[in-house]
């Protein structure tokens, strides 16, 4: 495997994972990886569906480091542990996330879309009344405004995230239709000096592509756009640099040399 970091990772200080981070860290072990860099959830001001759920996508950040921290040093020569995390952007968020980005010393800060305009696409909800295709260019316009209103972040997550969760996929999902608003998108994220997220965890929604799609890497290369991370956006042991070979052939199709790992907010480059 020519992947050696996964650079998007969840344990039980996400709410949507059970597992333990050290159970994280030993698979990567056996995977022969050299580096994990965990990267938590924190959506700040979710739209909770249900009231009981309310708080579900916050994070305790000190617990979190207090964790990572023990491990590092605990598994340190063997792997390397590294302190991200993913932060959900709304631009009504500007003051907090900027705020909350510079409290503590992260060594890797994903941006990610999980909410537009304060709707949630992973519910039914998102899509009622619609095409996809509208619901869709909802979800990219959303990304601008985000890109306008908070710039520190490290990469842009699973750019087109919104297509895992739409009435038909990925099945009739293309760069070109949509080229209109995602050109924009990665001419700002270049503008800005960030890079952009391969995100493999798409082979677990049965999508026809990995996150985002070939061609908009393709056009992100085309562009000049080099700095890229690799992460599976696994939240359980098994799915840690799932389809990383898959990954490293597209990335090389598509243009690629490196894949960028971070530490300290800084990349270094890797070849691929």
């Amino acid at each position: 495997m020519t992947i050696k970091a996964d650079y998007h990772l969840h344990s039980s200080f996400s709410s949507d994972s059970d597992t333990p981070m050290e159970d994280m860290i030993l698979q990567g072990i056996s995977l022969g990886l050299s580096t994990l860099c965990f990267t938590e959830h924190l959506d700040i001001d979710f739209p909770y569906q249900d009231p009981k759920d309310e708080g579900l996508f916050g994070l305790n950040t000190d617990s979190y480091l207090y964790e990572l921290i023990r491990l590092k040093e605990k598994y340190a020569g063997t792997i390397r542990v590294l302190f991200g995390v993913e932060l959900g952007i709304q631009p009504h968020l500007r003051r907090e996330l900027a705020v909350y980005a510079k409290s503590y010393d992260f060594d890797f800060i994903i941006a990610s879309s999980h909410i537009c305009n304060k709707k949630d696409p992973y519910w039914p909800s998102f899509y009622e009344g619609r095409t996809d295709e509208e619901a869709y260019r909802e979800y990219f316009s959303s990304i601008l405004d985000c890109l306008d209103t908070f710039h520190n972040f490290d990469v842009y997550g699973h750019l087109d995230y919104v297509v895992r969760y739409g009435r038909t996929k990925d099945s009739a999902y293309t760069y070109d239709k949509y080229k209109d608003i995602l050109d924009p998108i990665l001419e700002r994220i270049l503008q800005m000096e960030k890079g952009i997220e391969l995100n493999t965890g798409a082979v677990g929604y049965h999508l026809k592509d990995l996150n985002p799609c070939t061609d908009i890497l393709k056009r992100y290369r085309e562009l000049g756009g080099e700095l890229i991370t690799i992460g599976s956006d696994a939240h359980q042991p098994a799915a840690i640099a799932r389809s990383f070979d898959r990954a490293a052939d597209l990335l090389k199709a598509c243009g690629f040399r490196y894949y960028a790992t971070f530490e300290k907010r800084m990349p270094e480059f890797h070849k691929l």
